[in-house]
């Protein structure tokens, strides 16, 4: 059983029976177990093997209770009760039962302390168990090999709990017990030593061991935390829920919670990806260029000599040369001629009053955040064609499809929790159809997997909507009912049968037809994407069929269909969300809109005439503006353009050119390279504020760290550089100010209006859109009709556009960039977390087996890419899932920065660049890639102190 199961459990049958438990009538679920009964109830039951949420072996009798009537003892976690059935939980026979089980368990324990949670313990304490009188089994080596988890299985009582959590929960089929009698032990694949199998460090085991036999490396799980701290993880869009437990102002470890979106399960990066926060290079003083330091497009950096660049200021002397410096540009050049970059990896509240800022302190739209680089045309299309850029279903609403579609996502690498549940959900008889170039690892248990060509997703879509109508397997009420323009798209598609398209997109004609009946007919059908979707210059298009498949069927608005675009970084829906975009005030409500004008005039108290009714600059537009002589300032605040955007060397020449460039970070980014001023800013741990995931869940992150001195939080560097632009805004300081400007929000933004501060501090979670304060919030959206003008949806017809740079002679290959398990988008936090940039710690390029053969190279070797914009080299990794004559390459290494290759050409509509697709060509050799001062694997000793991490 997993977390899926268990709930559906919870939901199926609800009938009761009564029956007696330590003498007291009970009326339960029939279906629940005699455990989960007496742990309502307060009545204590020893447990070891069972765990809540796992199915119940039974197989350490720690558990056992007494059933009148029945001459041997029942293990409580596997027993369900019948009317009329007494359980005594108290008996001598029970107690004595308990405490041998206890005893022999105990006397396998090594002497050594391996956990502070070790339960065995903890039980021999609560059942008065004594000195074990049996002899102890032989030791067992420990296994230090894996970088996130030690092994030390002379603790392992062979519950199975890390068994059925690798298995059952994550489903990663890494963990099995092995062997027979005295000698069954737990193994890893086929017995390989942890860091030398398939396991991808998601601490699921961990987090389920009884006993220490697997904890966190290096013994951090040995101190005991000052505090417990409820909070978020600050990395995918996920929105994982996890408790940091803290001591000396250090985060020891993680575990995760019951959130809604994760149930207790984590990732690598959840888990062991926190330590960044209080790396040596962290920034905790505000920073002025030196006037000996001229800025240059080229540069090698290097954050242990930062002092070669910058000079320490005092805060007020860098607010005001930066805020003086901005409002004079803006002054002189004119409102239009500054721009902004906010976070994706901010609060709403940051989002919210960062675009406030730039929309009333520099006068423009000109704000921007990493979503121009990551959905933007998902948005376009969503906003174009239901009237609402946000998922209608949340992720777990897989578990009720019969068939979901997953198109050009990987969510095993960058939605690891949400992969998990696809698998449960496959388990559990849900088809799943993975669609991509590339073979992810879900292809190998998907149902159906159709691996087509880089660049024909409109041909290979068009053509199963071409099917659907053909063989009249439309819902004509939804379409009559619902939507508009069908009429014009069943003419689109008329040209696009299978038999023509399988030679262009390379899928047989006969899969397509079978996917899409299987699509159109299902009880419910799902579809989610990614950026494989989204980043291209046809990426709109590309969004546009899968609204039009989803529409043609009725596939929308009920639990278990709809469309779910997988949001990239933590916050990036809830800074979408908050206006943090050019053409949108908070709440989609268009700048060129009078009456949204006037609503937020109206709000921030300015004039209607000071807010600008024209949509601003997107990212790369900024960008060439800037090389055009249009934008001469810029504030940017958590972004890292320098390394994300496209033709990254064409970037960072424009970033250079800025009179005035202003960055808030962390750490001394490839971006804060080029500053002038820096503010040294809070980590995700060190501040409150709220986030809302790719479920449109709101959650509360709590703040568990204090912000190394020098450094403050994002919030109060905002507000305090408004100052300085003429802003005058009373917000307060600390969590004060983080509750005011929530409430501001809420009053300007219709769909969180029925949320307050209060309720999420009691909840954590909150679902919008909550129109009234109260309501429990809508998980699936549009079941009655679209929030556009006329209540429908809009079909809009996609044509075959091929991508604007092809392979040719001269650069045959085709290049896809994207992230990677360990890494996370610039690798500015991840490549200073020792755990996961010891799993992952080179830059590498995945290229399919016969690619490497043709070129004379070894996995391992040095090769160089090259495009027509630039090179890098790196470490060739042999990967059949890439495809023949393409090369996958992750973007999280500055000193292999991809995007130096990439092509910035622009989808016209979602103006955002073509990341997935641009012409390359490999050569064997090359400048071996030069790790400064952070990266390549610096990973602590499974000996170091604690106090050292």
């Amino acid at each position: 059983m997993n977390a899926i199961t268990r709930i559906e459990r919870e939901e199926a049958d609800a009938s009761t029976v009564t029956f007696l438990l330590d003498g007291r009538e009970i009326t339960a679920r029939h279906t629940d177990t005699l455990i989960e009964i007496a742990d309502r109830a307060g009545v204590q039951i020893p447990r070891l093997c069972y765990k809540a949420g796992m199915e119940a072996v039974g197989n350490c009798r720690s558990c056992m209770v007494e059933i009148k009537g029945e001459r041997v003892l029942a293990a409580s976690c596997c027993r369900t009760p019948v009317n009329g059935m007494e359980v005594t939980t108290t008996s001598e026979r029970v107690l004595k039962s308990q405490q041998l089980v206890i005893e022999l368990l105990q006397s396998d324990m090594p002497e050594r302390e391996y956990t502070r949670h070790n339960e065995v313990d903890e039980w021999a304490v609560k059942l008065k168990v004594g000195k074990p009188r049996f002899a102890p089994r032989p030791a067992v080596t420990p296994d230090y090999s894996h970088a996130a988890i030690a092994v030390n299985l002379d603790a392992c009582i062979q519950c199975t709990r890390c068994v059925r959590a690798c298995r059952d929960e994550q489903v990663n089929d890494v963990i099995g017990l092995a062997s027979r009698g005295q000698h069954a032990k737990i193994v890893f694949d086929m017995d390989d030593p942890m860091g030398a199998s398939t396991c991808v460090g998601c601490g699921e085991c961990v987090q389920a061991c009884p006993t220490g036999a697997l904890m966190p490396a290096r013994e951090v799980a040995l101190s005991k935390p000052d505090k417990s701290v409820n909070s978020l993880c600050p990395y995918c869009g996920v929105g994982c829920q996890l408790t940091y437990h803290v001591k000396d102002d250090q985060i020891l470890y993680v575990e995760g919670r019951d959130g809604p979106a994760n149930h207790s399960r984590l990732c690598v990066k959840g888990r062991y990806g926190f330590d960044y926060s209080r790396h040596p290079q962290r920034l905790t003083v505000p920073l002025i260029r030196r006037s000996d330091a001229p800025k240059r497009g080229e540069f090698v950096m290097d954050p242990d000599h930062v002092m070669q660049v910058f000079r320490e200021a005092t805060w007020d002397e860098a607010l005001d040369f930066a805020g003086g410096a901005l409002a004079k540009i803006r002054d002189t050049h004119g409102k239009k001629s500054l721009a902004g970059f906010g976070s994706a990896k901010g609060s709403n509240e940051e989002a919210y009053l960062f675009q406030k800022l730039v929309r009333t302190g520099f006068g423009s739209n000109n704000v921007d955040h990493c979503t121009r680089l990551c959905h933007a045309s998902s948005v376009a299309a969503l906003l174009e064609g239901i009237g609402s850029g946000a998922v209608s279903n949340p992720v777990m609403d897989v578990t009720k499809a019969g068939v979901v579609i997953l198109i050009g996502a990987n969510p095993t690498v960058n939605h690891p929790v949400a992969a998990s549940f696809l698998k449960n959900a496959m388990r559990n008889g849900t088809k799943l159809i993975v669609m991509d170039p590339r073979r992810s690892e879900l292809s190998r248990t998907a149902y159906r997997f159709l691996q087509f060509k880089a660049d024909t997703d409109v041909a290979l879509l068009n053509s199963m909507m071409h099917v659907i109508i053909e063989e009249n397997l439309v819902d004509p009420k939804f379409i009559a009912d619902r939507t508009l323009g069908y009429d014009a798209l069943v003419k689109n598609v008329a040209g696009y049968s299978p038999d023509l398209m399988a030679p262009i997109c390379g899928v047989p004609a006969e899969t397509i037809r079978e996917v899409a009946r299987l699509y159109a007919t299902s009880s419910g059908s799902m579809i989610l994407w990614g950026m494989g979707i989204s980043q291209h210059i046809h990426g709109t298009d590309n969004a546009r069929c899968l609204i039009a498949l989803a529409l043609m069927t009725g596939q929308i608005g009920r639990p278990g269909t709809g469309l779910h675009p997988l949001r990239g970084q933590n916050n990036v829906q809830g800074a979408s969300d908050a206006g943090l975009i050019p053409m949108m005030y908070p709440d989609y409500q268009r700048v060129d809109n009078k009456d949204a004008q006037a609503r937020f005039a109206k709000a921030w108290g300015v004039p209607l005439d000071e807010l600008d009714d024209k949509p601003g600059l997107t990212v790369v537009e900024v960008i060439k503006g800037i090389l055009a002589g249009n934008v001469k300032g810029m504030y940017i605040m958590g972004e890292n353009p320098a390394m994300s955007d496209p033709d990254a060397d064409h970037a960072r020449e424009a970033l250079a050119k800025l009179d005035m460039l202003v960055v808030q970070d962390i750490f001394l980014t490839e971006t804060a390279y080029l500053a002038d001023v820096i503010l040294p800013a809070s980590s995700f741990a060190e501040k409150t504020g709220t986030f809302t995931n790719t479920d449109r869940f709101v959650q509360l992150g709590r703040q568990a760290l204090d912000p190394p001195k020098g450094a403050r939080q994002d919030l109060a560097i905002i507000i305090e550089l408004a100052k300085r632009l003429g802003l005058s805004w009373p917000y307060g300081e600390g969590e004060a100010a983080v509750a005011a400007v929530f409430d501001e929000m809420r009053r300007a933004m219709p769909s969180i209006a029925g949320i307050t501060w209060e309720r999420l501090q009691a909840e954590d979670s909150v679902t919008y859109p909550c129109l009234q304060e109260g309501d429990p919030g809508d998980s699936v959206v549009f079941v009655d009709k679209f929030p556009t003008p006329t209540g429908k949806a809009r079909f809009v017809p996609a044509d075959i556009i091929p991508a604007d740079e092809r392979p040719d002679t001269d650069y045959p290959l085709v290049l896809i960039t994207g992230r990677q398990l360990e890494h996370w988008h610039t690798g500015s936090m991840t490549r200073r977390s020792g755990v996961l940039d010891a799993l992952e710690p080179d830059p590498v390029a995945s290229l399919h087996p016969l690619d490497l053969a043709a070129l004379g190279v070894k996995p391992g070797d040095l090769i160089t890419i090259q495009s027509r914009r630039g090179k890098v080299s790196l470490y060739a990794r042999s990967d059949d899932s890439s495809p023949h004559g393409s090369i996958f390459v992750a973007f999280c290494y500055y000193e292999a920065a991809i995007n130096k290759l990439t092509n910035s050409a622009l989808d016209p509509f979602g103006k955002i660049p073509e990341f997935k697709y641009c012409a390359v060509r490999i050569s064997k050799g090359g400048t071996t890639p030069v790790q400064a001062s952070y990266g390549g694997g610096q990973i602590l000793s499974q000996e170091t102190d604690v106090a050292e991490v």
